[in-house]
């Protein structure tokens, strides 16, 4: 019996070689394998003396052989197959073992060239393993040096590979030259200016209970690019696994984090902010997210973007919550936290990353694809369209609404004072009828006066300012651009609220 083997990762590779020629099989190897195993007293075979040919242009030529992909290829069970093995000199190969030259890696350096990309092409190692690959019945095909153990394991109980390891070897060495040539087609079209195809890459996080309801099935995938903000890189731990409607609840509130700096802590339910709060310190955010609407966040989720201490966690533990979110949380905070079983405790990856720059939505028999809505304009003073001009806490609110009311499901209007929500109307079929929710919420709550509202579309008519002036506010930020916008400026000066257009819509369908 005859192994192939060429590796760019070399973990295990010594030690599986060594326990091969213990079992009495023959070991072909290259280049930098072959000088690695003879190192370590390895008897191997230099491929060049299989092919009886050279390693040729500086080695990207010494595996593309007759006698290499004869010796895969054929079939053990077809008497026209050996004889043209006999004729020619080509020995069986019944083993490669191959992975890849560092793709990902390589295009993964900010500095990476293309000539360094092209470089870390593999050629022949791709080949190998689909023709092993497709000649599963008699060759074994490993590409994972996690497979090492199991398949060394079967040689030494029966003599060789079963059939049915050999097949799922095959299947997972087409995934990994599939998911190669797809990362190398990803690169190269992305330098020659082509997107009319679309490659994709995702792998199993964890299988779901069901989806969004218990009749559906689902699996949870992350991208091999992450990033930060990410359920895929996410360590949970505490609580029962998550479902499919805290995942996208979850990654809601982490994009809504993303928008700050300064501590921060949002309170989400069904995908929208219920309670948001920036503050000197995340005990003092919680608060204040949490008094915005103590009602809505049962049940919900919650992220900040600091650390979760003793105190903080104390005063979260009375109040029903599936996840909380924090980029760390001290052992004080855990000691308290731990002691509710169900509660889902998640660190998530909170640093500043720009990596992830798309958005994939699918729809029925396709997807959409659009920019990452990662810019938030600041609101800023000369974007007034008032007589009313803006005092420094009316910026602030304006900000920070502005960032809020981008996460909200249009139409959105989010109502803030002091630096946190006190109103959210989101979702609803008309402008004015997302503004009475929030405004009424606000008054409930008794929030009367010195109101800032936030709206992530322009208003068609006067009537959101209007009801705005009625309820207490007195600035408003939106984007404008309604054909209708000099009737909600002139409704706004009519009752001295100051108003800010953005130049820039936030819609979330």
């Amino acid at each position: 019996m005859r192994a192939l083997i060429s590796v760019s990762d070399k973990n295990g590779v010594v030690e599986f070689a060594q326990r091969l020629r213990a079992l009495g099989w023959e070991i072909i190897a290259t280049g930098g394998t072959m000088k690695l195993l003879r190192d370590k007293g390895v008897e191997v075979i230099n491929i060049s003396d299989v092919t009886g040919f050279p390693e040729i242009c500086d080695g990207r030529v010494k595996t593309l052989h007759p006698k290499v992909h004869g010796g895969l290829l054929a079939r053990r069970d077809d008497e026209s197959h050996l004889q043209a093995l006999k004729e020619n000199g080509i020995e069986f190969i019944d083993m490669v073992c191959v992975n890849l030259y560092p793709f990902r890696q390589t295009i993964a350096k900010p500095d990476v060239t293309m000539e360094d990309a092209i470089e870390n092409i593999d050629i022949g190692g791709p080949s190998m393993l689909r023709s092993a690959a497709k000649n599963y019945k008699d060759v074994t095909v490993v590409c994972d040096p996690a497979d090492y153990d199991r398949i060394i394991g079967e040689i030494e109980a029966a003599g060789n590979t079963t059939v049915e390891t050999r097949l799922q070897l095959s299947a997972k060495a087409y995934t990994h030259t599939a998911e190669y040539d797809s990362m190398i087609a990803t690169y190269m079209r992305k330098a020659a200016g082509l997107n009319e195809k679309l490659f994709l890459e995702f792998d199993a996080v964890q299988s779901l209970r069901y989806g969004e309801n218990p009749h559906q099935q689902a699996r949870f995938y992350g991208a091999a690019d992450a990033g930060a903000y990410s359920l895929a890189t996410a360590k949970q731990l505490n609580g029962k696994e998550l479902s499919y409607n805290n995942i996208q609840d979850a990654n809601a509130a982490l994009c809504i984090v993303r928008e700050f700096d300064e501590p921060f802590c949002v309170g989400l339910k069904h995908m929208n902010p219920c309670g948001a709060a920036i503050g000197a310190d995340v005990m003092d955010a919680w608060t204040k997210a949490y008094e915005a609407d103590k009602v809505s966040i049962f049940g919900g989720i919650v992220a900040v973007n600091r650390e979760i201490t003793r105190e903080v966690a104390e005063a979260m533990k009375p109040i029903f919550l599936e996840i909380i979110m924090a980029p760390s949380f001290s052992d004080e905070a855990l000691e308290v936290l731990c002691t509710k079983k169900n509660l889902r405790l998640l660190v998530v990856d909170m640093s500043k990353d720009d990596s992830v720059t798309k958005q994939y939505v699918s729809v029925n028999g396709g997807l959409l694809v659009q920019d990452l809505d990662k810019t938030t304009a600041e609101v800023k003073a000369e974007m007034c369209v008032t007589a009313a001009k803006p005092t420094a806490e009316q910026l602030s609110d304006l900000n920070f609404g502005w960032r809020i009311v981008k996460h909200v499901k249009s139409n959105a209007i989010a109502v803030v004072k002091d630096g946190h929500t006190v109103g959210v109307g989101a979702g609803q079929m008309n402008r004015v009828g997302s503004a009475e929710i929030a405004l009424k919420q606000a008054h409930a709550a008794g929030f009367t006066e010195g109101l800032v509202l936030a709206s992530d579309g322009f208003f068609p008519f006067d009537d959101s300012v209007t009801l705005a002036a009625q309820y207490g506010v007195t600035a408003i930020v939106q984007p404008g651009g309604s054909v209708r916008d000099e009737d909600s400026i002139k409704k706004a000066d009519e009752n001295g609220i100051t108003m800010l257009f953005t130049g820039m819509r936030h819609f979330k369908h």
